[in-house]
């Protein structure tokens, strides 16, 4: 951490300088390096054998890459940082360079480091990463360029440590499939079943109302919104590898979304800190320009949000209290990103407004228990004495106008709910089948009468059409399908005396004309398999769908409820950091 801050510092007052250390006279000339080191150590903090040391790096690793470029662009020959382990007896970390082929195996790769630098055992991590022996570097995203860890561990434990990361990976994988699946399915019910006996998820406004966007962008929504809560549920457990996957599928499905609707929700700013969080979590120093462009994202997106001063926040919600914890986390990884950057001013800034927030945000135990004491849960409480920046009376009032509401809206959900399935009933006893008569009444978003002329207007269009079974056609007249088949059967398939037997008998096969259908085994059979295999696949869908809703928050602000230990900790290192530096300048 310190040398990659040393790094950035002195390549900031090169840019400014204007100095390229990989051209003359710098290349031939050790003096030149000498006397500009002796220039920067009165505008730095640093020792002068430590500016010394890192200017050489700096031009030995631009060297190195310029040539390394032309090398990879003619011979598709990579260039390979190597941070090797450090010798016995040394503190200093080792680095290699290694030339290689990225469509060689790790294990070609492996053999290679091994005979150039007397390694037996070890592993080779990329961005956090274990490299699998058995893929090409190019399968696991090893570039030019690419800074590899070789990290050493004994024949026994490297053998343990293969086989765990592989059933990891295995499992990690078949998990990010079942969640894939799970929201898949969510995304694509439309409301029409009964919400009772079949999960559907809606988008709604802070207040619980649905909103009416179109169905590409719904369904996007859903998974984008889903991955982000699983991505949520594995950074509670510090499973910011795993974390990372979700959230980055979460952040490609938003962007099938239209540019207008992210500009105005804050979950999209959300997931912007949430990944750059993991970025922190992994030490992925190589993502920092990915992680600076999130960050100005998230940023942006708050205030478009949130409004000037959280003016619009207010008047949506009546209280700004609970959302500074996101800014909390915003300001904190931007003074994490000017550190790096080696601007200590500007790290030194951010980290004081986290300071401040960080006082506002932590509660007094006392009010936490005096409003748990009146039967509010921990969560409630510290969400409530948050908004309402500690004051109690306050974060009663506001935490029992929250339950009234909830339990208005369930009261509202729960009429929604009756009335349309006593809707759904009178368009069954008009002749049209269960399915049909929600799928209409969805459609029409609860109008029975034009559930009604959908259903009309559907029937006749797809009478009109040719090529269509018998069975189809009296189904679009909506006749149950047993007694459209019992019809048919009855009628030797003649549709015509069919269709007339029903509208005679009000959809009906009379009793008397039904008899069982003579057994025959050669068509029992697959019809067994087929309901079976049909009742086995449906099940398992609704295991994967309840498998995701579990990770779906009961609360709704469940994602400003924030423990903020892992920021303190993070505070504490940058702190420690930056004083390190003033007291070796002083």
């Amino acid at each position: 951490m310190e040398e990659k801050h040393m790094q950035s510092v002195l390549i900031s007052l090169l840019r400014q300088d204007k100095v390229q250390l990989w051209t003359e006279p710098f290349i031939s000339d050790q003096q030149k390096i000498i006397e500009l080191a002796q220039k920067y150590v009165s505008v730095t903090e640093f020792t002068l054998e430590e500016v010394i040391s890192t200017l050489e790096s700096i031009r030995a690793d631009a060297s190195r890459k310029d040539e390394g470029n032309k090398e990879f662009k003619e011979t598709a020959v990579a260039s390979l940082e190597l941070h090797l382990p450090k010798r016995e007896g040394e503190n200093k970390k080792r680095k290699g360079h290694l030339k290689a082929k990225l469509d060689i195996t790790v294990k070609e790769l492996k053999k290679q480091i091994s005979e150039e630098y007397g390694l037996k055992h070890f592993n080779l991590i990329l961005t956090g990463k274990t490299l699998s022996p058995g893929k090409r570097l190019d399968e696991q995203n090893v570039k030019n360029n690419s800074k590899i860890m070789v990290l050493v561990v004994s024949s026994e434990q490297e053998k343990s440590e293969m086989r765990e990361e592989e059933e990891k990976k295995r499992q990690q994988d078949e998990g990010f499939q079942r969640t894939q699946k799970g929201f898949q399915l969510l995304s694509e019910r439309d409301g029409s079943e009964d919400p009772a006996s079949t999960p559907y998820l809606e988008i709604a406004d802070q207040k619980g109302n649905p909103l009416q966007i179109p169905d590409s962008e719904r369904k996007a929504l859903i998974q984008a919104m889903g991955f982000h809560e699983k991505g949520r549920a594995l950074m509670k457990k510090r499973n910011h590898s795993a974390a990372l996957t979700h959230l980055l599928e979460a952040d490609e499905q938003f962007n099938k979304c239209n540019s207008a609707l992210l500009r105005t929700v804050d979950n999209y700013a959300v997931l912007q800190l949430d990944v750059v969080w993991c970025y922190q979590a992994l030490q992925q120093l190589e993502c920092l320009n990915d992680a600076r462009q999130r960050l100005e994202r998230a940023e942006d997106c708050f205030q478009r949000c949130y409004g000037e001063h959280q003016s619009r926040l207010q008047q949506i919600k009546g209280h700004t209290g609970g959302e500074d914890v996101l800014f909390l986390r915003l300001h904190l990884l931007q003074s994490l990103l000017a550190y790096h950057d080696g601007n200590k001013n500007q790290a030194l800034y951010k980290l004081s407004k986290v300071e401040e927030l960080l006082g506002q945000l932590c509660l007094d135990p006392d009010k936490m228990l005096q409003l748990m004491t009146l039967g509010f849960s921990e969560q409630e409480a510290r969400l409530g004495l948050r908004a309402c920046r500690g004051d109690v009376n306050e974060a009663e009032q506001l935490i029992s106008q929250r339950k009234k509401e909830k339990k208005e809206l369930k009261e509202r959900e729960q009429e929604k709910r009756r009335r349309r399935l006593m809707d759904i009933n009178t368009l069954v006893e008009l002749g049209f089948s269960k399915r049909e008569a929600a799928r209409a009444l969805h459609q029409a978003r609860g109008d029975l009468d034009k559930a009604y002329g959908v259903l009309l207007d559907r029937a006749e269009a797809q009478g009109s059409q040719h090529g269509q079974t018998n069975l189809d056609q009296l189904l679009a007249l909506g006749f149950q399908e047993d007694m459209a088949n019992s019809a048919l059967r009855i009628m030797g398939d003649d549709l015509a005396q069919a269709t007339q037997m029903l509208l005679d008998n009000q959809g009906v096969v009379p009793p008397d004309l039904l008899s069982p259908s003579p057994p025959s085994s050669s068509s029992e059979e697959p019809s067994t398999s087929s309901d079976s295999t049909a009742s086995a696949r449906s099940r398992l869908d609704e295991d994967l769908v309840n498998e995701v809703l579990e990770d779906i928050p009961r609360h709704e602000e469940d994602y400003l409820d924030l423990t903020l230990d892992e920021e303190k900790e993070l505070m504490v290192q940058i702190r420690s950091r930056l004083e390190k530096q003033s007291s070796s300048s002083g």
